[in-house]
């Protein structure tokens, strides 16, 4: 890894949040994960962080790691039928990952998830965080939508919360 990340992630403190994703932003995210998951049987959980941890800069580690390790940690995996997915970014490399739970990731091929993610940068390398965003979790509830329909008459429960997540 060269100097160049380290200094980036130096840099990007924790006030990059609430610059990329004011409170207004956050909130309108967390409206987007509930309108997503209306009409499927999935779960849908946002996170945003400013850098990496300094343990995962040492290893090199991409930013794909650190989102597992999020998935874990928000215990995204813990849902009853296996349906959750983490949408994780990360501010200072403008990384997006998108995990799913072994229930979802079966069925949905990696290139879609790739094209939501890749999307998501596009609009965030533009300065449109919050739109990016917004329009990245629809894309997932879109997918997911069409992979995993709210049976009829079903009633579907929230195991994860809407709201963000907002790390360290």
């Amino acid at each position: 890894m060269g100097i160049g990340r380290w200094l980036r992630h130096a840099a990007t403190t924790p006030r990059a949040v609430p610059r990329a994703f004011p409170p207004s932003a956050l909130e309108a995210i967390g409206r987007a994960v509930h309108e997503a998951e209306a009409g499927h049987d999935g779960e849908i959980r946002f996170a945003v962080e400013s850098a990496l941890p300094w343990s995962y800069l040492r290893r090199h580690a991409p930013a794909r790691q650190r989102a597992m390790m999020v998935f874990a940690k928000l215990r995204v995996w813990d849902t009853e039928r296996n349906n959750g997915v983490l949408v994780y970014v990360e501010l200072a490399d403008r990384a997006v990952e998108i995990v799913a739970d072994r229930g979802i990731a079966r069925h949905v091929e990696a290139a879609e998830w790739s094209r939501i993610c890749e999307a998501m940068r596009e609009a965030f390398r533009a300065g449109r965080f919050e739109q990016g965003a917004v329009e990245g979790v629809r894309a997932v509830g879109a997918l997911l939508s069409r992979h995993f329909p709210l049976a009829e008459g079903v009633t579907r429960g929230n195991e994860l919360p809407d709201r963000p997540a907002v790390l360290g």
